[in-house]
């Protein structure tokens, strides 16, 4: 079972902001989005790739940049980035952070020998380890609801499903005394626990007790993971005017995310608190090719110019739900006075997995580099990313009508929801002798084709960075920020006024630090 049967309209904010769909539109998303990548270098010049070259970086970049080296060089690039996030739910605020330490690029640069007497004057190859994305992050939220509580959700979805009473029945197989109880669906673990309850003889409409009562709600997020890429890439030297380049990247996927929300009921009559657990676990791997160029008009002016292709991904995942309850002992009994509530606490839901694919959006960008004489240079690029054109497929079920379906479901949701972005990147180096100093911007517009939840989500990065550079060897230091803020909502009901969004304000670190030598 997937989560497409699950998820109805549930969890539409997972690390970002989205009304209520269900899942793969925003799994497409997250898994195309790419923030920064790159060397220190590259990383202190806000991410331009485009229109420069002569760093390990235009391997996964612009790979028309390795013509540029006349000498062969190996790099590693290890990085430490923290996330900062403070939510605010129903009036209140929580603050949360995590660090992680990653190897954000390793890289190795082999050039051909000088051709003096050709035109095409010498060409390199080039194999690098990046890390495209990183999906960490946590947050928690917590704050007062007389509203509603998360069982009303799935009450919400038992009701409009229609489910009847033996549907439920026949999907929750009680525990035994050496094995755990166990539900084939969310609202069968909340039935068997006796939660919520039928209130027809059919079933449906169902019911829950202290309906009334306000509840104390904690939620707590953390995901972690990302998406890493080895990549191919050769590039050739025109007459040291024309830079020519082409490379081939094989991705690998992991994300993995955790999140549990609890209702602590004020002044209780049947259960003193419950908690909805749930964790989803995703791999896969993908393939996607670029070619760029550059072009050096004078020694002091230089344009460039990619193109990648969309990253074919094949994803396969795990949903996993439970639900824990505090039952108060005597406060269901039947018509005999005899205690009749549920003997456990503590009702895990089947796994439920499943296997798709993702076609991530076409990139193109254009850049420009002004060098200022031996003193540095000034370089910027503008990136067009396709998000409209984003696709989710399936073979997973057995009629190809339902996956034919699902096709057509995300296709049609996507083209709603998404739009093209243009991303502009600025960034500047200055010289002087050995050392480098540095600076960059990088602007990524709003992607999405509607406003809701009154947030802006376009995103600034700063970042400022220094090096070393000599004869044998180079070393260089970035520092990115980037704040931009995201909604999640931990439940949907059929009344928009009974449920809240928790709004989260995200703050990232990265730094990165890149050694190199040239051999």
């Amino acid at each position: 079972m997937s989560r497409t049967g699950v998820w109805i309209g549930i969890f539409c904010s997972i690390t970002i902001s989205l009304p209520a769909f269900s899942q793969y539109g925003s799994d497409a998303f997250r898994y195309s989005e790419i923030n920064q990548t790159g060397s220190a270098r590259f990383q202190g010049l806000g991410g331009n790739h485009t229109s420069l070259g002569g760093d390990p970086s235009s391997i996964s970049g612009n790979p028309a940049g390795l013509g540029f080296y006349s000498r062969s060089e190996f790099s590693l690039s290890p990085s430490l980035t923290n996330y900062r996030t403070k939510s605010s739910y129903i009036g209140n605020s929580v603050s949360d952070s995590k660090s992680n330490f990653n190897l954000a690029q390793a890289s190795l640069v082999i050039t051909s020998q000088p051709s003096f007497q050709r035109k095409w004057k010498r060409s390199s190859l080039g194999i690098s380890y990046s890390r495209q994305q990183s999906f960490h992050n946590r947050f928690s939220y917590a704050g007062l609801n007389n509203r509603s509580a998360y069982a009303d959700k799935v009450i919400d979805n038992a009701n409009n499903a229609g489910l009847r009473q033996s549907d439920l029945q026949q999907d929750y197989l009680p525990g035994t005394s050496t094995e755990l109880p166990l539900a084939y669906s969310e609202a069968a673990a909340y039935f068997g626990m006796q939660y919520i309850y039928p209130t027809t003889s059919a079933g449906s409409p169902y019911a829950r007790d202290d309906r009334q009562k306000a509840s104390n709600q904690t939620g707590a997020f953390d995901s972690e993971g990302g998406q890493t890429q080895w990549t191919v890439a050769y590039a050739g030297n025109y007459d040291d005017k024309l830079y020519v380049g082409g490379s081939i990247g094989f991705t690998r996927i992991k994300y993995d995310y955790t999140h549990t929300f609890t209702d602590n009921f004020v002044n209780p009559t049947v259960f003193n608190n419950a908690t909805a657990s749930e964790n989803l676990s995703v791999s896969g791997n993908g393939i996607n090719a670029t070619f760029g160029l550059i072009y050096k008009v004078s020694p002091t002016l230089q344009f460039g110019g990619a193109l990648t292709s969309p990253t074919f991904m094949a994803l396969k995942e795990t949903f996993n739900q439970s639900l824990q309850a505090d039952y108060i002992r005597g406060s269901i009994r039947d018509d005999n006075g005899n205690e009749a509530g549920p003997l456990e606490n503590y009702i895990p839901v089947a796994p439920n997995d499943f296997e798709y694919s993702i076609t991530s959006p076409l990139r193109g960008s254009l850049g420009a580099t002004v060098f200022l004489s031996n003193k540095g240079f000034l370089t910027g690029s503008l990136e067009y990313v396709g998000y409209g054109a984003m696709r989710v497929r399936t073979k997973f079920y057995s009629s190809s009508a339902d996956n034919n379906a699902f096709r057509d479901d995300y296709k049609a949701e996507i083209k709603d929801t998404y739009k093209g972005a243009v991303n502009a990147r600025l960034g500047g180096e200055y010289r002087a002798g050995i050392w480098r100093g540095r600076l960059g911007l990088a602007y990524l517009s709003d992607p999405y084709k509607f406003n809701s939840d009154d947030i802006k989500r376009d995103k600034l990065l700063f970042s400022v960075g220094a090096g070393v550079r000599t004869s044998r060897f180079f070393a260089d230091v970035s520092g990115s920020y980037n704040a931009f803020k995201t909604v999640y909502t931990p439940y949907v009901l059929n009344n928009a006024s009974d449920y809240a969004s928790a709004k989260i304000s995200n703050n990232t670190v990265n730094v990165v630090l890149s050694i190199g030598t040239f051999f």
